[in-house]
């Protein structure tokens, strides 16, 4: 079945989950180190305050902090961490599926690109999606996804021994006392 978005839905650039658990708090969308200025840049010309926090990163030697950022993450404005900044949800426009248009839709992450698929051994389709739930498979028209997501694992493949995880510290008002901020490294 060929995916394409539900009609009216946007849920992909308004929900964000905890992951790996609520102790790291919610995540943000994944940009790579050679996106985050050109999402910086496309902020300021849309006139939106983001926040971009580290998400991955790397140590050769078990330091204290990593050493290297191996991806970031653009948090949603809502204090719980949902709705993406550039999601256009006030103008009164919608998209060609009927949802709320993104305002960089052509410049966005390869993150975006890459959705509703996910990394895993082997790749699937994400069953948070609407369209996927719906339908449970999607075998054609995802060709540009792919080779997003390829080329976002292979920016993260790594030899180095330590792998870092930033804890958010931002989701539900009731997981506060669970959420932790600042660098994890993963055992």
């Amino acid at each position: 079945m060929e995916f394409q978005c539900i009609e009216e839905c946007s849920q992909c650039c308004i929900e964000r989950e905890y992951y790996p658990s609520k102790k790291f708090g919610k995540i943000g969308v994944l940009i790579l180190p050679e996106e985050k200025e050109r999402i910086e840049k496309l902020a300021i010309k849309n006139k939106l305050e983001i926040k971009i926090l580290p998400r991955i990163g790397i140590s050769e030697k078990g330091d204290t902090h990593p050493t290297k950022i191996l991806a970031y993450q653009l948090m949603g404005y809502e204090k719980n961490g949902n709705t993406c900044p550039f999601l256009d949800i006030s103008s009164g426009e919608k998209s060609p599926h009927g949802g709320f248009p993104c305002k960089i839709y052509n410049e966005r992450p390869l993150a975006c690109t890459a959705y509703p698929l996910i990394e895993s051994e082997p790749i699937t389709i994400d069953q948070k999606c609407k369209f996927c739930k719906e339908h449970g498979n999607a075998d054609s028209n995802l060709n540009s996804e792919i080779e997003a997501l390829l080329k976002i694992k292979e920016k993260m493949m790594t030899e180095a021994t330590s792998i870092w995880r930033y804890a958010t510290n931002i989701g539900e008002a009731d997981d506060e006392p669970k959420m932790e901020l600042g660098w994890i490294r993963e055992t």
